[in-house]
């Protein structure tokens, strides 16, 4: 969310305010629940802030970022070269919607702040997805603000649903009950639901 490029034309870094706020509150429960070694695929990297920022405490895992946005993959790989991280691979363009993804296994998924900026269908693309490429046991991490039982858990996030539809109407905070019920479609079992700061929350699958 209100993302700005450099003004140096020649740096395609994208810069996301609410990196530096949430980096370290997600980066406490990805050490929890990511394992130390293996493969991980995050969805919609975005600015790629996020992508160098958790790679770098797990040095034993292969971070891929990706996005369906080529001003996005421009900024992961500026951040990547930038951060010199031999764990982080090239970013890869990846629409969750697609049937078939670039990448065919991986131990571990992330996704920030990405289901309520896209259409329902991503939502759906990315649970499918998820059962198609984790493996058995492996976690699906998905951190941003959710509804409870159709409610809102603080008016500041029925102002910014709003905010988001009058974006695109195909936009929106989702509901708890329907995400979960979508992963579960797909071999996914919600693990753990976890408030975290500014009435986000923190869900943690895992493909069964």
């Amino acid at each position: 969310m209100n993302n700005h490029i450099k003004d140096d034309a020649r740096d395609l870094r994208q810069f996301a305010p609410s990196t530096a706020r949430n980096r370290d509150a997600i980066g406490a429960v990805l050490r929890r629940v990511l394992p130390e070694q293996g493969y991980l695929l995050e969805i919609a990297s975005g600015s790629g802030e996020h992508a160098v920022a958790f790679a770098g405490l797990f040095p034993g895992l292969r971070w891929q970022p990706s996005d369906c946005d080529r001003d996005a993959l421009a900024s992961v790989e500026a951040w990547r070269v930038e951060a010199s991280l031999e764990n982080v691979q090239s970013a890869v363009f990846l629409d969750t919607t697609d049937a078939h993804w670039p990448v065919e296994r991986a131990d571990a998924m992330v996704a920030i702040n990405m289901v309520h900026i896209a259409p329902w269908a991503a939502c759906e693309g990315l649970m499918a997805g998820a059962g198609r490429v984790l493996r058995q046991g492996g976690v699906l991490y998905l951190y941003g603000p959710y509804t409870i039982d159709g409610r809102h858990t603080a008016p500041s996030n029925a102002q910014f649903d709003n905010w988001l539809k009058a974006r695109d109407p195909a936009f929106g905070v989702r509901d708890l009950a329907e995400v979960e019920s979508c992963a579960k479609a797909n071999g996914l079992m919600l693990d753990e639901c976890r408030a975290m700061a500014a009435n986000n929350f923190s869900l943690i699958f895992r493909r069964r």
